[in-house]
């Protein structure tokens, strides 16, 4: 050994020899000169393959002049200076006796203030020597942590982004190196790493984040809060490299930092959060570091969570399909912080970011999926949580909540939950969105098993047929979150839904009375159908004849203090218009109830809205309200007490519209069959006056309502009106006949037609000749009219009046004639007269 290093000393002292000139040149103003002084040194030595122990006698010569070259103003010195440097701090076997002067050196051209290297090339070469110099001597660097600091502090923040990458690669070796004095000088990094951990280059954010780990792995633990921020926000990096980064760094803290304990409900978010990442090796990551972190506190807590161990390995009943359940670790891990992390959680999902929104809403579904049946603590500010993250405008929020809310159907009790979700759907918390308690006991309904919500199905249903819950809203949102009670209650329960039959159809029924969009009426049948099913009625018909009379009756207990803006008013209308032939079944009951909110005294809106309801079941009463043929029962109360009291006349255009509505309703009682002649017949003499009036108003429709009216009581019961009562009626018929309305003029000729089709033999021509001249007379008068088609009526209701008295007809019509009026119809008339059968000719001879 004497001997070799004797000959390296020798060896060494020639290559020396051999250098002096070189080193002289490297002080030479030249630089040219200095720079082939450089280069010739680098082949003379670590280019040459030279032994370690030349090398090592050959650096402790050069190390000095070399350390100098560093300041060259030449750039290319300094590059060569740098890479001889480092090569012989990679050759020599004892690189740290450099460390004396190289480490003072480093850390004023990179540690200082104000970086005295400008080149970032060389800046890089220098923090890659300095990498080099802390693999190759380890902990020999202790004494030199100051220095390392200082550099690491400047560069680690160097403009240069393979700088920063280099400088953080260095700061995780020097923390492993010396871990016993890094310790004391890592909260100066905290810092510098911040500064940089949102540089615009992913590659750079990764080594800053891992960076960011050796130094709180190997620090006081004091530092964590002011870095835990900044990790958040990376996990909605666009990179999944940084997230993965995070991902690694926050499971190793959680598995190796000292004062973990004190950080768990601060760490365990980061990440669980990682469980949703949408790259799948990332969420593999992070479920296998979960799993260790978990595993590792159960063997360091295995004395307080020994009677867990031997008896809550069973998932709970109705556990969710396909899911994996946490192991008990992770479990209990959760439960001891939820009380710190829901605070957290109703913070963070009313974010003004929406990635920490969508992030928020998908890590409270992880902690309940862990905390199972220990959330019932926390269930207050949970709901609460739920209805505000419900309102999100964010799909991906609502979405994710809702499956959360799902969970917790799955956990908790129904006797828990819905002693507050009931309360809150009572008295929703926000005006605005009153729609987010129903959405939330939808999706916990959604997750409850049948066997555990059937004892409360009763609790439930009442609730929803409540009216400030099922009437006090008509915003679409509401009427949907309905729905969706209702869907979620047959889907789950079924044929148990039978017990509450009603109140889900009473719901149904207001629903479709509120809404004013058709998909929504749409769905809601969909769901009457859906109960309809469950209860293997064949159709909704079946359903409505198993609860008509329970209906009318919920209908009738309120029904004397209905307005225009009572939703019962629209709800009997769903139900009579949607059972179909049903209602005639149960007539007996809806005729009351009619009777009741048709009074004059009751409002005028509402009025006019039932009758036109009813006009519509009139027209076709055999398979509405006579399916049953008991209608007729009614019809004769109907009349006389609820239309004749509407179509008295009252002063003003509200008034007129209530008498134009009733006289659709009498039109559609007269055409639809409900009433028969005889009926008519005893009621003649009040009705008469109230139509004969009617034939005045002001209203155009309720003018020929009028007339259409008495054309129908004509067809009905003209036959059998005493002359006297007849004779009422064509006077008023003649005034329409100069009506503004074209269509009115049509149809009182139409009625002039029938009250001549109706003269039978109790009608005396002789006595009652003084009418029918003057009814001839006034008919007459409108040959003249402009419009053939109304001549050509005028003329077919002549020809009809010519059957009554044709020998009075045929004066008036040659008077006509003789004053040169309508001589085309006066000799169309007078030529039907002549061709009437004699005999009926000479029943009134001239």
């Amino acid at each position: 050994m004497a001997a070799m290093a004797a000959g390296d000393e020798h060896a060494a002292s020639e290559v020396l020899r051999g250098l002096a000139r070189h080193l002289n040149c490297l002080n030479e103003d030249n630089k040219s000169t200095r720079k082939r002084a450089l280069e010739l040194i680098k082949r003379e030595t670590v280019d040459r393959g030279l032994s370690s122990g030349v090398l090592q006698e050959v650096f402790s010569a050069l190390l000095k002049p070399l350390l100098k070259c560093l300041s060259d103003p030449m750039e290319r010195c300094r590059e060569t200076a740098i890479a001889i440097i480092t090569d012989f701090i990679r050759c020599v076997p004892k690189p740290e006796e450099s460390l004396p002067y190289l480490m003072p050196c480093l850390a004023q051209r990179l540690g200082e203030k104000d970086i005295l290297e400008p080149a970032e090339e060389l800046r890089l070469s220098a923090v890659e020597m300095l990498t080099l110099t802390l693999e190759v001597c380890g902990k020999r660097l202790a004494p030199y942590v100051n220095d390392m600091t200082n550099i690491l502090q400047r560069t680690i923040v160097d403009p240069f982004p393979d700088v920063k990458r280099e400088s953080c690669k260095c700061t995780v070796n020097f923390a492993k190196c010396v871990p016993e004095h890094f310790h004391m000088q890592a909260e100066s990094l905290v810092q510098p790493l911040m500064q940089t951990v949102a540089h615009q280059h992913s590659r750079v954010r990764v080594s800053v984040i891992e960076a960011t780990g050796a130094v709180i792995q190997h620090g006081t633990g004091k530092n964590v809060d002011d870095v835990l921020s900044h990790l958040a926000q990376r996990l909605f990096d666009d990179s999944p490299q940084v997230r993965k980064a995070v991902t690694a760094v926050v499971g190793d803290w959680l598995l190796h930092l000292t004062d973990r304990y004190s950080y768990f409900h601060k760490l365990i978010p980061l990440l669980l959060s990682s469980l949703s990442d949408e790259i799948p090796e990332i969420r593999l990551l992070a479920a296998d570091l979960w799993k260790q972190v978990g595993s590792q506190w159960e063997k360091e807590n295995e004395e307080d969570i020994k009677d867990k161990m031997d008896f809550l390995l069973t998932p709970p009943p109705f556990y969710p399909p396909g899911v994996e359940r946490p192991g008990l670790g992770c479990r209990e891990l959760v439960v001891r912080n939820l009380g710190r992390l829901v605070p957290a959680i109703a913070h963070d999902v009313t974010d003004w970011l929406v990635p920490t929104r969508v992030r928020t809403s998908q890590l409270l579904s992880v902690l309940l999926l862990h905390s199972e049946d220990h959330s019932i603590q926390h269930l207050q500010p949970l709901l609460a949580t739920l209805y505000r993250a419900c309102t999100d405008t964010e799909r991906d929020v609502v979405s994710h909540c809702l499956a959360a809310a799902k969970l917790l159907g799955t956990f908790v009790p129904p006797a828990v939950f819905l002693k507050l979700l009931l309360d809150h759907v009572m008295a929703p918390s926000s005006s605005s969105h009153p729609w987010a308690p129903l959405m939330v006991l939808a999706a916990v309904l959604g997750g409850c098993s049948r066997p555990l919500l059937k004892p409360h199905l009763e609790q439930i249903a009442n609730t929803l047929t409540q009216p400030d819950v099922c009437q006090e809203y008509q915003q679409v949102m509401y009427l949907e979150q309905l729905l969706a009670c209702i869907d979620v209650l047959l889907c789950q329960c079924e044929s148990d839904c039978g017990s509450v039959s009603l109140q889900l159809l009473q719901v149904l029924v207001t629903v479709q009375s509120l809404s004013t969009e058709p998909h929504l009426s749409e769905k809601a049948l969909e769901s009457a159908q859906f109960l309809c099913k469950v209860q293997g009625l064949e159709s909704v018909m079946e359903l409505y004849r198993q609860h008509m009379g329970q209906l009318l009756d919920w209908l009738s207990a309120s029904v004397n203090t209905w307005c225009s803006y009572s939703p019962q008013r629209l709800q009997l209308h769903i139900i009579v218009i949607q059972s179909g032939p049903v209602i005639g079944e149960f007539v007996s009951q809806l005729m009351p109830l009619l009777c009741c909110c048709l009074q004059p005294d009751k409002d005028t809106e509402m009025r006019m809205s039932i009758f036109t309801m009813f006009a519509k079941l009139l027209l076709d009463a055999t398979n509405t309200v006579d399916s049953q043929g008991h209608f007729c029962n009614e019809s004769e109360k109907f009349l006389c007490n609820v239309l004749l009291p509407n179509l008295v006349w009252r002063a003003g255009r509200t008034a007129a519209a209530v008498r134009t509505s009733a006289l659709s309703c009498l039109l559609a009682l007269l055409h639809g069959g409900a009433i028969t002649p005889g009926q008519l017949l005893c009621l003649e003499e009040k009705l008469s006056p109230l139509v004969l009036s009617a034939l005045e108003e002001d209203s155009q429709m309720g003018r020929l309502l009028a007339c259409r009216s008495l054309s129908t009581t004509l067809k009905l019961i003209g036959t059998s009106l005493h002359p006297e009562a007849l004779n009422k009626i064509y006077p008023e018929l003649l005034k329409r006949l100069d009506d503004s309305s074209g269509e009115v003029r049509g149809v009182a000729l139409q009625a002039l037609g029938l009250w001549l089709s109706s003269l039978t033999k109790d009608y005396n021509p002789e006595l009652c000749a003084p009418h029918l001249q003057f009814l001839f007379q006034q008919i007459h008068l409108h040959l003249d009219d402009p419009d053939s088609s109304v001549q050509d009526r005028v003329l077919d209701v002549l020809k009809k009046g010519s059957s009554v008295h044709p020998a009075l007809l045929k004066r008036e019509v040659e008077a006509v004639r003789d004053k040169q009026r309508s001589p085309l119809y006066c000799d169309q008339l007078l030529q039907h007269i002549s061709s009437l059968p004699t005999e009926t000719a000479a029943e009134c001879p001239e």
